[in-house]
């Protein structure tokens, strides 16, 4: 329904602004990163919008960044993660953080978000690895292309030796926990296979 809105920013809350467009005050739930992005009162900020319909509410969600509005509808598209456990999601670190995070199956890293516990984030990492493509990669800033690129070699290494492991006998857990102790040793998935292997000794 709405795009976006530019207005002036006339309050700011606890992860609420309020903009003034058009003699309107539309009152948005914003992450913490949006926050700190947004200017002081009194000055314009372009903010985009989702407008969340359920039965009993309608709330509108801000964002500094059209990336991060993508990121909100991704992650709200997986059973059991509301408006409000994303935003928590987005807040917890910075954008293209969370990026990598989710392509590198950082479980760790996303289980500190608010609200997140280890088999949430593990399903976060399952569910939205697939879905995050080369082109929001190259939207993150210049500095960090680079270890993205090493990031994804590793994660299909990894995923390459979880598969290998499996077919060995080995359960995902005991696989994925051996492969764990050893991410970042190697991006090779045979090595990844034998310094986990060595690991289980």
């Amino acid at each position: 329904m709405y795009s976006y809105i530019r207005g002036i920013v006339a309050d700011k809350g606890h992860n609420e602004l309020v903009i003034e467009a058009a003699g309107v005050g539309y009152l948005l739930n914003c992450s913490m990163n949006t926050m700190q992005d947004a200017p002081a009162a009194g000055e314009e900020m372009k903010v985009y919008t989702y407008l969340s319909v359920r039965e009993d509410a309608m709330e509108l969600f801000g964002f500094a960044s059209r990336e991060e509005r993508e990121m909100f509808l991704k992650l709200t598209g997986i059973s059991g993660i509301g408006p409000r456990t994303a935003l928590g999601v987005l807040g917890s670190m910075p954008l293209r953080d969370l990026t990598l995070a989710i392509v590198t199956g950082d479980t760790a890293a996303l289980s500190r978000a608010p609200g997140i516990g280890k088999k949430t984030a593990q399903r976060i990492a399952l569910e939205l690895k697939e879905k995050i493509s080369t082109d929001d990669i190259e939207s993150l800033p210049e500095g960090v292309k680079p270890a993205a690129a090493v990031n994804l070699r590793q994660e299909d290494a990894l995923s390459e030796a979880l598969l290998a492991l499996q077919s060995l006998g080995y359960s995902n857990g005991e696989a994925t926990k051996a492969l764990n102790a050893v991410r970042g040793q190697s991006n090779k998935a045979d090595e990844l296979v034998r310094l986990a292997l060595r690991s289980m000794m």
